[in-house]
């Protein structure tokens, strides 16, 4: 499996892609951390927020966090593997595995805040790990869910202007061909936030058109889908190695599909 943008293609776990992922992990974080860190502090944390990090893939959000609420707060990151902790947790952080799309939400609840960011375009039911971070909430919590969505910027290369950015983008459609998701589910999360009840609904979008992270997100999901790529037929290894160097020696200005980041608090 690849993760394009936050969602898949393929068949295997997000985190058995070895190395691949963790590269991916800090693309996401460079990109994404200002806007995601930007809501959070709109949302009003403070000290002594109890605070949900779903599907946190990292610790860029919760080392963010737990400055945050202080030595009175409480933040519990989950995931569904967690090989990319490296060291035991210290309060207030606590990590522990757990799949929201399956189990429910973990013991406890009464948060301040729960937060996803590019989970619900890889969980196995988007209706129960939904339900599932909103059950927790306490009345008055804020919610707040970043899913990317491919269908409304699908180009690599905005700027369409010679070879290079058009194999770019042919090699990023050949991958959203074969994503495993709905591609447009972030444009729908205001009306499933209204509907399930919450209230205070907004939502803004964000991509970056042009930034290394972006690169380095591009080389690490086209190495980890060159497989799959050549097997299906959509590209040759000609094609994959040419984009790489591409990457590398040509100025290609490269997009992510934009971030639709969705807020709403409980009544």
């Amino acid at each position: 499996m690849t993760l394009i943008d936050g969602h898949m293609t393929g068949n295997r776990n997000r985190h058995a892609e070895g190395a691949g992922a963790g590269q991916r992990s800090e693309a996401f974080a460079a990109l994404f951390d200002p806007t995601t860190f930007r809501h959070i502090e709109r949302l009003g944390i403070g000290p002594g927020w109890r605070c949900w990090e779903v599907g946190a893939g990292g610790f860029s959000v919760v080392s963010w966090l737990a400055k945050r609420v202080g030595p009175t707060g409480r933040v519990l990151a989950t995931d569904t593997d967690l090989s990319w902790q490296t060291s035991a947790a210290r309060p207030p952080v606590e990590v522990r595995t757990h799949d929201v799309g399956v189990e429910g939400p973990p013991p406890g609840g009464g948060f301040d805040l729960v937060h996803a960011r590019l989970v619900l375009g890889r969980v196995a039911d988007q209706e129960v790990a939904l339900r599932s971070m909103i059950r927790p909430l306490r009345p008055g919590g804020r919610l707040l869910i970043e899913e990317a969505d491919p269908a409304l910027q699908p180009l690599a290369c905005p700027d369409e202007y010679g070879p290079a950015q058009r194999l770019a983008n042919r090699l990023r459609g050949a991958l959203l061909a074969q994503a495993g998701a709905d591609l447009s589910y972030g444009r729908g999360l205001p009306r499933l936030l209204r509907e399930a009840g919450l209230c205070q609904v907004g939502a803004d979008a964000y991509f970056p058109l042009s930034s290394p992270a972006c690169a380095a997100l591009e080389t690490a999901t086209i190495q980890q889908s060159r497989a799959a790529l050549v097997a299906t037929g959509a590209a040759t290894d000609a094609d994959i190695a040419e984009h790489l160097a591409n990457i590398t020696a040509a100025p290609l200005d490269l997009a992510t599909s934009p971030l639709i980041s969705t807020w709403a608090r409980k009544p």
